[in-house]
Parts: structure tokens; C-alpha cells; sequence
């Protein structure tokens, strides 16, 4: 099998449609070009995961902390009516 050289333009796919464009990308490409087409879609993969690292992980790792470091407070003389 002859392998053919497609553009570099088709990586703008995966960085401006993250993993769908990843994945349009590879199925339209990978019978000319199977390393481009694979690199195509790691990068819509991976720039998929650069928003779920940095804004995700971080409000969920504050929620599971922050219970340790707030004083608790007993509620005492609470009349109720």
C-alpha cells in the first residue's frame, strides 16, 4: 500500500473542533496517511483533556479538601419554636 502525504492543514481540524475534529480527521485521512491521521486525533484528544485538567480537577480537588481545613462548629443552644 502507497502511503500519500496529506497537508499539515488537517491538524487546524483537531485544534478547532477538539475531539470531534480529531476523529473527522482520522477517518477521512488515515488510508493516505495513518501517522498524520493518528497524530490528528491524539491531538484532539489531548487538547480535549487540557480543559478537564485545569478548571475540573482542581474545583473537584477543593471540594474533597475543603471539609478538613473549615473549623467545625458545634451548634449549641438552638431554641427551636
Amino acid at each position: 500500500m502507497q502511503i500519500r502525504r496529506r497537508s499539515s492543514l488537517w491538524f487546524l481540524l483537531p485544534i478547532v473542533f477538539n475531539v470531534v475534529g480529531g476523529i473527522v480527521a482520522y477517518f477521512v485521512i488515515r488510508d493516505d496517511d495513518p501517522k498524520k491521521a493518528r497524530s490528528c486525533l491524539l491531538l484532539g484528544i489531548i487538547l480535549a483533556a487540557i480543559p478537564v485538567l485545569l478548571f475540573v480537577m482542581p474545583i473537584l480537588i477543593g471540594i474533597t479538601i475543603l471539609p478538613h481545613f473549615i473549623p467545625h462548629v458545634p451548634m449549641q443552644h438552638m431554641n427551636y419554636v
